[in-house]
């Protein structure tokens, strides 16, 4: 059963312009080691930057939360080369999900400058296993 749908839209020029003043603190301040480790092989890394930025906010707009009470580290988007994109959650963002009943989180993620894009669909299993049907009356 879906819990939650969050969209985020972010201009990749601006994600670089917020890189290019302070390269280390912006990366340390956004993504966890693990995914720094994913993206520095990247051909094209500040788009790529640019759309696991925009999963963060769609994640957290899908768990009902937003940035606020939870941080944009709280979310780790990792996604190896060829493989679809992992969310994994910590700290409030993780408490929140919990709270709810999530059990997974599904993101897609694009990026056409001059944007980066990515929605996220948070959902919980259902006690059946399977697809929700109408009852006939």
């Amino acid at each position: 059963m879906i819990v939650g749908v969050g969209v985020d839209l972010i201009s990749i020029k601006r994600v670089d312009k917020a890189c290019r003043r302070n390269p280390e603190r912006f990366l340390k301040r956004l993504f966890s080691s693990a995914e720094l480790a994913l993206l520095a092989p990247r051909p094209a890394p500040v788009r790529s930057a640019a759309a696991r930025f925009a999963a963060k906010e769609a994640v957290l707009k899908a768990i009902g939360c937003g940035i606020g009470p939870a941080a944009l580290r709280e979310v780790e988007i990792l996604a190896p080369p060829g493989r679809k994109p992992q969310v994994r959650l910590s700290g409030h963002a993780a408490r929140q999900a919990a709270a709810q009943g999530i059990t997974g989180i599904e993101v897609s993620l694009t990026h056409d400058p001059p944007f980066a894009a990515a929605i996220a669909v948070a959902y919980k299993r259902q006690e059946s296993g399977g697809l929700e049907q109408e009852k006939e009356h």
